[in-house]
C-alpha cells in the first residue's frame, strides 16, 4: 500500500491534504534552509531557490522512514512571498512582520511554493518530481490597530510572508489569482500531476480507498 508521507511540520499543509481525503504520515525534516539557499549557484530564480528547499527536505526525510520505505511517496514543500523581486520567509519577529507588512499593504506580491515529490520502492528512490507553483496576492490595507491585533496574534510570525490564506490573515487578502491550496502551503493541482510524474494515481491515496 502507497503511503504519502508530508515533510513538514506545517498544520496547513496536513489539514489541506487531510480534508482532500488523504491522512498522510507526518515526518519533519531537520533542513537548515538558509544554509541550502546559500549553497545554490548565484543567480538562482527565487522558483528554483523554493524549488530546492523542497527537495532538500524531501530527500533529508527520505533518510528517515525505513518503515515506509517499502512503497511510499515523499511530499516536500517550501513556501516565500517574492516582493519587489525579493523573497520572503517566515518573518520569526513583530518588529519584522510590521516592517513586511508596511512593504505590502495595498499591494500584490507572488506566492511561490516549490514542491517535491520522491517515490520510495524497497527503500531506493526510483522516481522524483519537482516544480513551483506561483500565486498572486492581493493584500488590503489593515488599519493601525487591526495590524497590531494580528501581529499580537503570533499568527504572522512563523508563516511565510507573514500572512494566512486560511487563517486570521484571511482577512486582511483582497483577492487571490490562482490556486487557493498553493497559498496555504500546497497545490493540490501540481502535486496530482507531480504524483502522476512518478507513477501514483492520487485516487490511490484517498483514505477511503484504503478502507
Amino acid at each position: 500500500m502507497t503511503r504519502l508521507v508530508l515533510a513538514s511540520a506545517s498544520p496547513a499543509r496536513l489539514g489541506v491534504l487531510r480534508t482532500a481525503g488523504i491522512d498522510p504520515v507526518v515526518r519533519v525534516s531537520g533542513v537548515d534552509e538558509d544554509a541550502v539557499a546559500a549553497a545554490l549557484p548565484a543567480g538562482t530564480s527565487p522558483e528554483g531557490i523554493v524549488v530546492a528547499l523542497a527537495r532538500a527536505k524531501a530527500l533529508d526525510v527520505a533518510a528517515t522512514i525505513p518503515e515506509f520505505a517499502d512503497d511510499c511517496v515523499i511530499v516536500g514543500c517550501d513556501s516565500m512571498l517574492l516582493v519587489d523581486g525579493q523573497l520572503q520567509g517566515k518573518p520569526h519577529t513583530p518588529e519584522v512582520a510590521r516592517a513586511r507588512w508596511k512593504g505590502m499593504a495595498g499591494r500584490s506580491a507572488d506566492l511561490l511554493t516549490g514542491h517535491c515529490v520522491l517515490r520510495l520502492r524497497d527503500g531506493e528512490i526510483v522516481g522524483e518530481a519537482a516544480e513551483c507553483s506561483g500565486t498572486t496576492v492581493h493584500f488590503a490595507e489593515p488599519a493601525p490597530d487591526e495590524l497590531d491585533a494580528y501581529i499580537a496574534t503570533g499568527e504572522p510570525l512563523q508563516v511565510a510572508g507573514a500572512f494566512t490564506l486560511d487563517g486570521l490573515g484571511g482577512w486582511f487578502v483582497d483577492r487571490i489569482d490562482g490556486d487557493p491550496s498553493s497559498v496555504i502551503g500546497i497545490g493540490l493541482p501540481l502535486l496530482r500531476g507531480l504524483l502522476e510524474d512518478v507513477g501514483v494515481g492520487v485516487t490511490q491515496l484517498w483514505r477511503d480507498a484504503r478502507a
